[in-house]
């Protein structure tokens, strides 16, 4: 049996995006610096990548010792296969914390871990603080941001998975060494699983877009999101939807915006045809810039716009599209 003192040190998973390390890493590190002064613990990586990657950015940022293990089998984001490497690597290493960031797979490794670890999952965090007793509170919104929840973990390792964008991006640490220890896989397959083929139905990510123009119920036909798309266009933007039409099929999840989708932090977010739902505006209410079209002048959404259009999408947003290239065609000359 291994005692709660022999778990030591905060680590965090950081997971590759295509052929570079994804930036979720870089805020867990963030935070986990916070984390590891407070509660007097190091702070460590474990990276799994199908490539050859250079990880010194993750030293460069805070990570006292970093953590590779480099095969091709990790070159598809298999879970169980992530999962069984990481497991064992935490049996060996036992940290008392890990981070892992909520992105795709971090939602689906996560769970998989906790499990095999037989140790609490807190998901989708927002903020995280050493409690007076050491351990890590945990915080997440509940009951569609109404709440938040104080959750700690009674055993060890403690999980968490952190909501991308959340924190800042760690800066680059004066001085800093570079620790990077290359280890083997601890399996290479996952024998009841084999990846036949990657087929992408969306290549879009809207999490970086520095410009949302979202649609909602007030879309009658998937026809209609190219009025969106076409205002996203010319403001240098991408086009996200709400829960409403994922589900009457006129969308792809991976442009969902809300609770149960993408969080998104743009400059500017255009909501056009969105009530305001309060799972919807979990996703997005931390735009700089909220700008909304709606025809119900009660619509939710205008109380947290700073802009409002009361009107039909319909002939609003081919009007604003014709003003923003109208202003972009005069800056160009």
């Amino acid at each position: 049996m291994i005692c709660e003192n022999e778990y030591k040190g905060i680590l965090i998973i950081a997971e590759m995006e295509g052929d570079h390390i994804h930036r979720v890493a870089f805020e867990l590190l963030y935070k986990g610096r916070q984390l590891a002064e407070a509660a007097g613990e190091s702070l460590s990586c474990l990276l799994l990548t199908g490539c050859e990657t250079d990880a010194s950015e993750l030293c460069l940022k805070g990570a006292e010792q970093v953590y590779v293990m480099e095969d091709a089998c990790f070159a598809q984001p298999e879970e169980r296969l992530f999962a069984e490497n990481i497991v064992s690597f935490i049996r060996e290493r036992r940290p008392a914390t890990i981070l892992i960031g909520a992105t795709h797979l971090g939602r689906s490794l996560a769970p998989r871990m906790a499990a095999a670890l037989e140790t609490g999952l807190t998901a989708d965090c927002t903020e995280l603080k050493i409690a007076d007793d050491g351990a890590l509170e945990q915080i997440r919104p509940a009951f569609s941001d109404n709440i938040l929840a104080h959750i700690k973990t009674m055993n060890r390792p403690q999980m968490a998975t952190v909501r991308y964008k959340e924190f800042q991006e760690a800066t680059l640490c004066g001085g800093a060494e570079i620790r990077i220890e290359k280890i083997q896989p601890y399996v290479k397959e996952h024998k009841g699983v084999k990846i036949e083929e990657i087929i992408s139905t969306c290549d879009v990510d809207i999490t970086d877009a520095e410009v949302v123009v979202a649609g909602g119920r007030g879309i009658r036909k998937e026809e209609d999101l190219q009025l969106l798309q076409e205002l996203a266009d010319v403001l240098g933007g991408k086009l996200g939807v709400s829960r409403a039409l994922v589900d009457a099929g006129m969308a792809a999840s991976s442009i969902q915006v809300g609770y149960s989708g993408n969080r998104v932090k743009p400059k500017v977010y255009i909501a056009c045809g969105i009530s305001g739902a309060p799972q919807h505006i979990a996703g997005m209410k931390d735009a700089d810039l909220i700008i909304a079209v709606n025809n119900d002048p009660s619509a939710p959404i205008f109380n947290i716009s700073d802009y409002g259009f009361v009107g039909d999408l319909y002939e609003i947003v081919p009007k604003l599209t014709e003003a923003f290239a109208a202003k972009a065609d005069r800056k160009d000359r």
